[in-house]
């Protein structure tokens, strides 16, 4: 990779979520109203440890009931999650046991039927559902198993593609500018079908990235890519996570939780906390009984 030592930039956020629209069921949602009828401004306290600085995401009793004809089906039950500003988090669990309802909680894309959730030191589960929407887009990033580009647009314009509803005169140069920081710098006018799947990752990491969210949400991110392209697209993570982002990665692979600082896992909708590579804690790693080293580099492997 060409800029390895080029760091991820990080700033306000702006514009669109990671697909550049408003997700199918969620217009007329109000996740506040959801939520034990509260309906308040007031910001999450920050954590004395960080020095002042909120928590990226705060959950705090986080359940989420469903109802399946005559059941009642439980799929988060009184969670407590933190992640810290540069933190990259790894939950892991058997299939149905709430990891995706979690990162669509986390995600705004679905409302706690109770509990609170903060962004960085914002109390998001009272917002109307405009005021979801804008947080949204404006803090949060997705990364998904299966990419989401679209075939007929270029490398570069698939990363434009979350600001294209907005004016935004840097789209095109920012967009640019990621590709090449995640080793694609030769690929900007390729196609999806002209991409390898570690390609098309990358492509999918920078369009995350592209209206600088605070927290970046990843679904499986390695789930179609081989072990050395998992691995290169691992090195991305903890890059973007060195830039102060931080990260929540569902997934079955354990690969990723060699990465990751911290590992929680969920089962039956109760989250426990893992072990990981290292705690960060107010920017300070603090280890924790994990292994595996860190490598940012290009990892090799990038094929079908």
């Amino acid at each position: 990779m060409s800029d390895d030592d080029a760091p991820i930039p990080r700033g306000d956020g702006s514009d669109l979520d990671a697909t550049g629209e408003e997700p199918a069921g969620t217009e007329s949602a109000e996740p506040g109203a959801a939520v034990d009828g509260n309906r308040s401004d007031d910001p999450v306290d920050a954590d004395p440890a960080t020095g002042g600085t909120p928590a990226a995401v705060e959950l705090s009793d986080v359940s989420k009931t469903y109802e399946s004809g005559a059941e009642t089906v439980r799929a988060l039950i009184d969670v407590d999650l933190v992640v810290e500003p540069g933190e990259f988090v790894a939950v892991v669990g058997p299939s149905g046991s709430g990891k995706s309802t979690l990162l669509n909680v986390v995600g705004l894309l679905d409302a706690p039927t109770s509990g609170t959730i903060g962004l960085s030191g914002r109390d998001v589960t009272t917002l109307t559902a405009a005021e979801t929407t804008r947080a949204r887009r404006e803090s949060i990033g997705f990364v998904f198993q299966d990419f989401h580009l679209l075939p007929t647009l270029t490398a570069t314009e698939n990363v434009e593609l979350p600001t294209l509803f907005t004016p935004d005169g840097g789209a095109t140069a920012r967009a640019r500018d990621l590709l090449e920081r995640v080793g694609l710098g030769d690929r900007l006018d390729h196609r999806p079908d002209q991409l390898s799947g570690g390609q098309k990752q990358r492509v999918a990491i920078a369009r995350a990235l592209v209206n600088e969210p605070e927290i970046v949400l990843a679904d499986e991110p390695t789930g179609n890519l081989d072990q050395d392209t998992g691995e290169a697209v691992l090195g991305e993570f903890r890059r973007i996570c060195e830039a102060g982002v931080a990260v929540v990665a569902v997934t079955h692979d354990p690969q990723v939780t060699d990465f990751a600082d911290r590992t929680v896992e969920l089962i039956d909708g109760v989250l426990t906390e893992g072990a990981g590579r290292s705690r960060i804690v107010g920017g300070t790693p603090t280890t924790d009984g994990g292994t595996g080293p860190v490598d940012d580099g290009d990892g090799g492997g990038e094929r079908e």
